[in-house]
């Protein structure tokens, strides 16, 4: 349910969606190495009625421009920033930033599901066009099913407008003409905006980890990622809102009600309002979506008790033409950003990607770094915690060396929460299964780079990114310290060499040997495993057929 990487997440989720069965699931994923890309026939976004819309002047006076402006006279050429640690956190800041909102709100997401709290911020989105604001929304496809309700009928708002882009089912009506053209247009779909934004007046905006679902905000039931996103404000605000009309005018993004058949009038648009409000009143208290919008953002912010640090910033984002025009030449500028940081660093280099398949010439960046004496240490999925086992098995060859090499590699558990991190202790008990989705990169402890970008090849080549890098060293020492918290022998495993006693005793016992060994705490005893922990039996043979497929370019 998180960015699987474009193809293998949208797969995955048709897969439990629909029921499949282990054969099927196998069909599939056969299926999408074997078929043939072919060209879809469709008009582009430009022949439909899509008048072109731009960022408020961020010259305009609101309510939230007012509060920033000493602040921002104070910190001459730096922006504020605050890290969103938990879902809860995230949750509160996006509804209080809608509500903030007086003259235009912008969203930009991969993933926008019409789930719980889904169902709060397309509310907290209906209630901002109904004050007057225009609200644009643009997402990647709709996760490889029919047009969403709620979405559609939001639509008809006249201050409302949703676009989808780079839509895989083109003008097709039904899901099995879209799953069709899923199929037979490999090459196209598997190229995803994964970038993550919401502006509200131009002036404040989220960006991160975060998808739109309830997984992401500590509040499903089986699934809780473990994700990041920054709170910024000030003048790195106006160019995340360039970004955004970038892809919002390009010639992919389609006008929802040019790939929609339904028609909703001002009636329905009545009922999904009211339907919207009563979710509101029964889920807002559970899912402690109300706290930080006590009081205004605008009032918190010219008080300053936001706790915001105003720090030099970066925004690096890939352009839409990545899709529309794709090159072997393109370089992206997230990436390559990165990289040019990389070569100043000092002392330390922290990775935290859930998705990570470094390639050769990833492995030998990380030990160029090691050999100038700059610790390295990777914070990733295990196989048991990833939700995307294709991209375990491009990753897991790649261990060896870079131990070898001298990084530290460590691996993510599935942890059993017990109430720990939900929006309320024991909403759902210890049911829900924890997986790593940030991705966040902290260099000497005074730079975090930080949004949708992992360390692959995939965000490298194919799909299009942002980040935010800031020049903090409070904000950066803060990261260090969740990614500390994430290695801790209660969230992770370390992964080393085996010694060559431990490599001598599984030979003489006849066990598998890999050359690794995973270590933890367990009940204050230190505990070795030779192989991928609680990964089990299915898990380890999808890996290994995952290995044996010629999917490498896409993970």
């Amino acid at each position: 349910m998180s960015e699987i990487r474009g193809s293998w997440e949208v797969a995955g989720r048709v897969m439990r969606r629909q029921k499949f069965g282990a054969a099927a699931r196998l069909v599939v994923v056969l299926t999408m190495t074997t078929l043939v890309a072919a060209c879809a026939t469709r008009p582009p976004a430009t022949a439909f009625d899509r008048p072109p819309s731009h960022a408020l002047d961020a010259s305009i006076a609101t309510p939230l421009a007012t509060a920033l402006a000493p602040l921002e006279k104070r910190h001459p050429d730096e922006s504020a920033v605050r890290l969103l640690p938990t879902g809860t956190d995230a949750l509160q800041a996006r509804i209080a930033l809608a509500r903030a909102a007086t003259k235009t709100l912008d969203m930009q997401y991969y993933i926008a599901d019409e789930d719980n709290t889904g169902k709060l911020l397309l509310g907290a989105a209906l209630y901002a066009a109904d004050r007057g604001v225009r609200v644009r929304m643009l997402v990647d496809d709709l996760n490889f099913k029919d047009i969403d309700q709620i979405m559609a009928a939001l639509n008809s708002h006249d201050k409302i407008e949703i676009r989808v882009f780079n839509p895989y089912g083109s003008a097709q009506r039904s899901f099995s003409e879209r799953t069709r053209n899923f199929f037979t247009n490999l090459d196209h779909f598997t190229r995803r905006m994964h970038n993550k934004a919401m502006i509200a007046d131009n002036q404040i905006a989220i960006v991160g980890g975060r998808n739109l679902g309830d997984e992401y905000f500590n509040a499903s039931p089986t699934l809780q990622f473990r994700d990041l996103d920054v709170f910024a404000a000030g003048p790195v605000t106006q160019k995340i809102s360039a970004s955004f009309d970038d892809y919002w005018n390009s010639t992919l993004a389609y006008p929802l009600r040019a790939l929609n058949k339904q028609q909703f009038d001002a009636k329905e648009l009545d009922k999904t309002r009211d339907d919207l409000r009563a979710h509101w009143r029964q889920q807002a208290e559970p899912l402690n979506a109300k706290p930080l919008n006590a009081t205004p953002l605008a009032q918190q912010i010219s008080r300053e008790e936001m706790d915001l640090v105003w720090a030099p910033t970066e925004f690096r984002v890939d352009s839409p033409s990545k899709i529309e025009h794709p090159s072997d030449d393109y370089k992206s500028p997230p990436m390559e950003r990165l990289i040019d940081l990389l070569k100043d660093a000092q002392s330390e280099f922290l990775i935290l990607s859930p998705y990570f398949v470094p390639h050769d010439a990833g492995v030998k960046a990380l030990a160029d770094l090691t050999k100038r004496h700059v610790r390295v240490a990777v914070l990733t999925n295990s196989l048991a915690a990833t939700d995307a086992v294709a991209v375990q098995a491009g990753y897991a060859p790649y261990r060896m060396p870079m131990l070898q090499s001298g990084v530290e590699l460590y691996e993510f558990k599935p942890i059993q929460i017990e109430g720990q991190g939900s929006p309320r202790a024991g909403l759902f008990g210890s049911q829900s299964r924890a997986s790593l989705h940030a991705k966040a990169y902290v260099i000497d402890r005074s730079i975090l780079v930080i949004g949708s970008m992992n360390l692959d090849p995939r965000s490298a080549k194919l799909n299009t990114e942002l980040a935010l890098v800031i020049h903090s060293k409070p904000i950066a020492e803060q990261a260090a310290t969740l990614f500390a918290n994430g290695i801790s022998p209660k969230a992770s495993w370390q992964v080393q060499l085996a010694s060559a006693a431990v490599t001598e005793e599984l030979r003489r016992t006849g066990a598998p040997q890999s050359g690794l060994v995973w270590t933890t705490e367990e009940n204050g005893s230190l505990v070795t495993y030779n192989f991928d922990p609680e990964a089990g039996f299915y898990r380890n043979a999808m890996t290994g057929l995952f290995m044996l497929l010629p999917v490498d370019k896409q993970l």
